[in-house]
């Protein structure tokens, strides 16, 4: 008996523990402490479809508990039938007109909110000289990594989304292979990544993410898209609008940026002649190259999007990425080396400290 209650204890224990460590949360990735606009008003219609399923849980529990109390059968008897309420037109209208009350006030909001989240009409904006207004950011999603473009800056980077705080950041959201989901969960809900069409919708960032851990809002991939899907992850830099301009003219000098496969560094002549087919060092230009643009990477939070950012890691990255995000595209068709080749320890070293020195931070 004293097991059995002791099991139950336990139980009611971790139930307890689960209802409140739920609610725990770092600002840098939690939906329960958003940092924007989007993200403040969908979690206020949380809260208040939340509020009234409770109220409505606990009233029709208590009517049940009463009435079970009321009438149990060591109370009343065994024969005695309760006052039947069947035909009460009273109790009709009042459990017909409530939940319809009930349903508006959820409704009303939650329409509104949508149509309000799917403006994108200023994406299309121009000023008087023909240049779009607004800041729109082209996402492309692929296997298992972001691309950032800027249409209306022209430039171009990769896993770490750099944005402006204070004003509307347009997106528009496309897949390169299969279907994704883009989610900054501390700033706003998901909207999915398809191959054949395109989602827009936009986010505000409230504060700059310099004071957050590691310096960044966490980004992830929210719909299962392959072995290496729990590995998809991004990271937000949320600059002041004065950074964030300087960011952008940055990245804009490093146009025409490239490696040399002549060159004496053993680093910058393995890139050239083993990545640069795949990976671009230059921030200015258009997107769509089969990897990553690196023109960042000495500036990036994290290798591959979750190892620790240093030479250790991004060295044992490039002898064998497969180890790390299985179905990645950077090994053969056998899957039995890299595509770039076996390269010696001394070219490895050589190259990941290339490749870390890449930075417009700096």
């Amino acid at each position: 008996m004293m097991k059995g209650l002791k099991k139950w204890r336990l139980f009611s224990l971790l139930a307890v523990m689960m209802v409140f460590l739920s609610g725990c949360g770092e600002d840098y990735l939690s939906t329960l402490k958003p940092s924007g606009e989007v993200g403040k008003q969908q979690l206020n219609l949380l809260l208040l479809t939340t509020v009234i399923m409770t109220l409505v849980v606990v009233i029709v529990s208590v009517i049940y508990l009463l009435a079970f109390l009321k009438f149990r059968r060591s109370r009343v008897g065994e024969n005695v039938i309760p006052k039947q309420v069947e035909g009460s037109h009273t109790l009709e209208v009042i459990w017909t007109v409530i939940p319809i009350i009930l349903l508006l006030i959820i409704a009303v909001p939650v329409v509104t909110t949508t149509y309000k989240f799917a403006d994108v009409a200023a994406m299309d904006e121009v000023d008087e000289e023909g240049n779009k207004t607004a800041l729109t950011i082209n996402v492309t999603a692929k296997l298992y990594w972001w691309e950032f473009e800027y249409p209306n800056q022209g430039i171009i980077t990769a896993q770490e989304l750099v944005v402006p705080t204070g004003e509307k950041v347009y997106f528009n959201l496309k897949a390169a292979d299969v279907k994704h989901s883009f989610w900054i969960p501390a700033v706003g809900g998901k909207m999915d990544t398809n191959v054949e069409n395109l989602n827009k919708f936009y986010l505000v960032f409230d504060k700059e993410s310099k004071d957050l851990k590691d310096g960044v809002f966490y980004g992830k991939c929210a719909e299962l898209c392959g072995p290496s899907h729990a590995l998809m992850d991004f990271k937000v830099k949320a600059l002041s609008p004065d950074a964030f301009d300087a960011w952008v003219d940055a990245m804009k000098a490093t146009e025409g940026q490239t490696a040399d496969k002549a060159s004496t560094d053993l680093g910058e002549a393995t890139f050239a002649n083993s990545c640069l087919g795949c990976h671009a060092i230059s921030g200015s230009g258009a997107g769509g190259t089969p990897g990553p643009n690196l023109t960042t990477f000495g500036d990036r939070n994290r290798v591959a999007g979750f190892l620790e950012h240093n030479e250790e890691n991004l060295e044992a990255w490039i002898k064998n990425p497969e180890e790390f995000k299985p179905g990645n595209l950077m090994m053969n068709a056998e899957g039995t080396a890299p595509i770039y080749g076996n390269l010696s320890d001394e070219e490895i070293k050589a190259l990941a400290t290339y490749i870390m020195g890449l930075s417009v931070e700096k």
